[in-house]
């Protein structure tokens, strides 16, 4: 029985729940002040009791079943002609599951076709338990909290608090997964430095990792991450900034001080739109039409056999990307500052252009700051676009039509190569993304700080 079936019966029941103790809730109403709480919390109440349990024990059966299924497998006539190894009898007990989900399914043993009918009578079997076991509970918590519906009963008390509760384990989730995340980082970043010292690591020059190559003394001679830092900066930090900080910020200020209304309710969600597109076409479109146009521009100045990968193609694009971070914190905080600030202006005589230049521009500085601090941000975490536009070559060049590599481009292209996983060159990819992982930290932690500055100003 599929497990959204089985989620769907409990849905129903708590609908169901929820109509019927909403409705005798009503018929203790006898008028202001009589019910502690009104009839939807009853109904509520009534419905979290049904579908709560449901979940719950729908959940641990999806732990325990898996077992039990192998166990009824491995115990009928069919079963007697499997190898004795536990590892090559699961992996056929997993074929042969695979084929009674899909006939069709692909195998690589033939006696997982001889268990597909013991495996499909046992996963029926205790799919059906399950589900009785399921439905169960959940009638048997409803059954409870609907007799619990009487007018003095605090429903609507434990409505809220179970929502509290429910609020704060997704809040704890979210910060439990940020912990794990930053714990597997520093452990695998440990492991790694274990091998390279971190001095060659952060300062050398010379990037050449081999996840094949055999571990030895002087390994950190190939790990040095500068030109991964200085290519993540070049491109992220300083071409993308060039391109989108000017067009940012004057888009910005041509929407909240020349724009029409009309015209801004069209232009700025179009704006806004280039947020929204996917990196992989930004990759596509950096390494298709950019890249080539660069490519002949190197020509064109004399460079010898320019590269088509190249730190200024992906900059370009990069900075069309992350256009709308920067114009819509500009466009926020320009519109921010009080009218009376610029109306002050101008009744000093001051043209529109100079109250911009003087007044409203610095005023908005910090919350465009911070904009532009979350930007930087984006940019130097990008991995699409420099994977398809800016090439491998760890080069520690200042030539912006020079191919070069990036942090998240080596995280990458580490991370999918078929060497050891607790080889050196695999490992590195989590030291760089521990250094990428408080950059943008502390860049976030800036924007933030500057947000609330500038919030203070102006509310």
């Amino acid at each position: 029985m599929a497990p959204v079936f089985i989620i769907l019966c409990a849905l129903g029941l708590g609908l169901v729940g929820w109509f019927t103790a909403r409705a005798k809730a009503r018929t203790l109403f006898t008028g202001r002040g009589s019910m502690h709480s009104l009839p939807s919390y009853h109904g509520w109440n009534v419905a979290l009791w049904i579908i709560l349990p449901a979940l719950v024990i729908w959940s641990i059966w999806q732990f325990i079943s898996p077992g039990l299924i192998e166990a009824e497998a491995l115990a009928s006539p069919a079963a007697a002609a499997l190898p004795d190894a536990g590892m090559l009898r699961s992996a056929i007990l997993s074929e042969a599951q695979k084929l009674a989900d899909d006939p069709d399914a692909i195998v690589f043993n033939p006696a997982a076709k001889e268990m597909v009918p013991a495996v499909s009578a046992a996963v029926s079997k205790y799919n059906w338990i399950g589900a009785g076991l399921t439905l169960l509970f959940a009638f048997v918590g409803g059954a409870y909290a609907f007799s619990r519906v009487k007018a003095a009963y605090p429903a609507r008390s434990l409505v809220e608090r179970t929502v509290m509760t429910a609020l704060f384990i997704a809040s704890l989730i979210a910060i439990l997964t940020t912990f794990g995340i930053i714990a597997s980082l520093i452990f695998e970043t440990g492991v790694f430095f274990s091998y390279v010292s971190p001095i060659d690591f952060l300062f050398g020059t010379h990037w050449a990792p081999d996840p094949f190559a055999p571990v030895t003394d002087n390994i950190g001679d190939k790990y040095g991450a500068i030109p991964l830092f200085w290519g993540t900066i070049f491109i992220g930090a300083i071409i993308a900034m060039i391109v989108a900080i000017p067009l940012g910020l004057m888009s910005a200020i041509y929407l909240t001080q020349y724009a029409s209304a009309e015209l801004r309710k069209v232009m700025k969600p179009v704006l806004e739109i280039l947020a929204g597109i996917p990196t992989v076409v930004y990759g596509y479109f950096a390494a298709l039409t950019v890249a080539p146009q660069v490519r002949d521009f190197a020509l064109y100045v004399g460079m010898d056999n320019p590269s088509t990968e190249s730190a200024l193609a992906a900059g370009l694009v990069m900075g069309i990307m992350i256009i709308p971070f920067v114009s819509s914190m500009a466009d926020d905080s320009i519109s921010a500052v009080p009218s009376a600030m610029r109306d002050g202006s101008l009744a000093m005589g001051a043209t529109k252009s100079e109250t911009i230049k003087k007044v409203l521009i610095p005023a908005a500085l910090p919350g465009i700051a911070a904009g532009i601090m979350l930007a930087v941000s984006r940019a130097i975490g990008e991995t699409m676009i420099v994977y398809m536009a800016a090439g491998a070559a760890a080069n520690l060049s200042a030539n912006p039509l020079d191919s070069m590599t990036t942090v998240t481009f080596q995280i990458a292209n580490l991370l999918k190569s078929d060497g050891a996983f607790d080889h050196p060159a695999t490992l590195a990819a989590f030291a760089l993304g521990l250094v990428l992982f408080i950059v943008t930290l502390l860049l976030n932690i800036i924007a933030l700080r500057i947000v609330n500055r500038f919030r203070e100003a102006y509310e």
